[in-house]
């Protein structure tokens, strides 16, 4: 009954807030909309760019992305200071503490170098948030048409996770022209154009800080894992994202937690066929089957060499700013090898998404796979290094004819709190936090050695009894042979005893048949 309650209460407030287009929560701190009474933020109208998009979308007016957020509300939270969100109830990025004070940098590891605490801390996190639901975040399951304007609200109740597969589902999905099979493809707020690293270093902090409110741990990093020169996925084991099932190799092994999750917004071309939206329904089991991928597509995972060569590329993007940009850091890091565009094979970013072959290899529902965190932690780790090499000036990001969704003060879909793509084309140390690789050499070292400290640290009492044991026999053994060796000299000297105790005499220069064949035995048993 009071999920029922709380569920008409959340559809009253998006009815009411749809029809009045202001999305302006109250904050619980103060009971204010916006934290206003506490100075968090105020409700403000939405300053939306003009500058002109590229010629790649030629609609105006049809899809809900456009200008975003207009399309559902022209007023929403603009918060002061360090605060953040919604309401401004959170803190920006690197700021921790009840008035958002606090700042903190926050690192990320390689995967292999978490401790077993740390491993086991991750994957139960993720376990939470997939089976808990969103308190703050709904998703839509119609256009802004079809829910009338406002008064027939269309969305759903997801977990903490979906809520996140859901968005990278809608930033990419294909625009609904209208009735089925009537889309339009070459189209995505978050892909295949300059926004694509800024879009996606967002939606990992988000993320992260989601993961953080959850658990109320408020030092989880997300890790990243360095696929370079893998030959096979070697974060899919059972200790980590889940290995192979032995009953079907496109399915997790039984013995892993995610061979219980369930996908939703996976099957793309069915919604685009039907001219729907995702309606973040149970499409079946998270699928998987690395390596076994189509070669013509993708030929090996991105080594060290194609890594350097992107990172060299000193133009953050050239020409049209699409799949087409040639010599363009951007289009190569995300999957155009060999700086040409317009490729029919694919690298770096775009190669691991293939080589997964399965839930990861569908762009709009790749999120699906928590493989998917830390691929793109590593992809941003990359584009951390571009940005601290080259030292771009603010006007290397692009301020008009990118694509859609890409200019750089275009706010990102479908993000609320909003964010301009501009503002995360800066280092992240700027936003809290840094990449354990990127440390300096000593730094490093001491990364590289924690699991093995950890370890250490959990056998120790035992190393110490072990020690204090051999100590004892050892102590034991010593007193046991001097009392012996007292007794021994209290006892008359006779001939008998001393021929007892002394040692057969050895001749080792006389060699004879019997010795040669011990010799050799000795060395065939090395």
């Amino acid at each position: 009954l009071l999920l029922l309650l709380l569920l008409l209460l959340l559809l009253l407030f998006f009815r009411h807030s749809l029809r009045t287009k202001e999305c302006c929560p109250v904050w619980e701190g103060d009971g204010s909309a916006c934290g206003a009474r506490s100075g968090r933020g105020s409700c403000e109208d939405v300053e939306i760019s003009e500058q002109p998009d590229g010629p790649q979308y030629p609609f105006s007016g049809l899809d809900d992305r456009e200008k975003w957020p207009l399309v559902f509300y022209n007023r929403t939270c603009q918060c002061a200071g360090n605060f953040m969100g919604f309401n401004c109830g959170d803190c920006k990025f690197g700021y921790f503490g009840d008035t958002c004070n606090e700042r903190r940098e926050s690192l990320r590891r390689n995967i292999f170098h978490l401790t077993r605490a740390e491993r086991n801390r991750l994957i139960s996190y993720l376990n939470l948030a997939k089976q808990t639901i969103s308190r703050d975040y709904v998703v839509a399951t119609g256009t802004y048409r079809e829910m009338e304007n406002g008064s027939n609200p269309m969305f759903a109740d997801v977990s903490v996770y979906d809520v996140f597969v859901w968005m990278h589902y809608y930033v990419s999905r294909n625009a609904l022209l209208g009735g089925p099979g009537n889309v339009w493809r070459d189209v995505d707020f978050g892909h295949w154009a300059p926004a694509f690293p800024p879009w996606h270093r967002v939606y990992l902090l988000h993320w992260e800080h989601e993961i953080r409110k959850l658990t109320g741990d408020m030092t989880f990093s997300i890790p990243y894992w360095d696929w370079r020169d893998a030959q096979d996925c070697d974060v899919c084991t059972d200790e980590l994202m889940g290995a192979r099932s032995p009953h079907d190799l496109n399915l997790i092994s039984p013995g892993s937690v995610f061979s219980s999750w369930k996908v939703l917004c996976s099957q793309s071309e069915e919604y685009s066929n039907r001219g729907v939206l995702c309606d973040a329904r149970n499409e079946g089991p998270l699928r998987r089957n690395p390596g076994n991928h189509d070669r013509n597509i993708v030929q090996r995972l991105p080594t060290s060499a194609d890594v350097e060569f992107t990172l060299s590329l000193p133009n953050y993007d050239t020409g049209a700013m699409d799949r087409t940009a040639n010599m363009s850091f951007r289009n190569t890091l995300e999957g155009q090898p060999t700086g040409l565009g317009s490729s029919s094979s694919l690298g770096m970013h775009a190669a691991l998404h293939v080589f997964m072959n399965g839930s990861m290899s569908s762009v709009q529902g790749s999120a699906n796979d928590p493989i998917f965190m830390l691929h793109h932690a590593f992809v941003d780790s990359i584009y951390e290094q571009w940005l601290r090499r080259h030292r771009p000036s603010p006007s290397q990001y692009p301020e008009s004819n990118a694509p859609i969704g890409h200019n750089g003060d275009y706010h990102m879909p479908p993000f609320i709190p909003l964010h301009r793509n501009k503002e995360y084309f800066i280092s992240s140390k700027d936003l809290g936090y840094e990449y354990s690789y990127l440390l300096d050499a000593n730094q490093r070292l001491a990364e590289s050695m924690r699991p093995y400290l950890d370890e250490l640290h959990d056998v120790w009492p035992w190393l110490i009894l072990a020690a204090l044991c051999g100590g004892i026999v050892t102590v034991t053994t010593a007193i046991a042979i001097l009392l012996a060796k007292h007794r021994f000299k209290a006892w008359p000297r006779r001939k008998t005893w001393k021929n007892f105790l002394a040692l057969p005499e050895k001749q080792p220069l006389i060699w004879n048949n019997e010795t040669e064949a011990s010799h050799r035995n000795y060395q065939t048993t090395m």
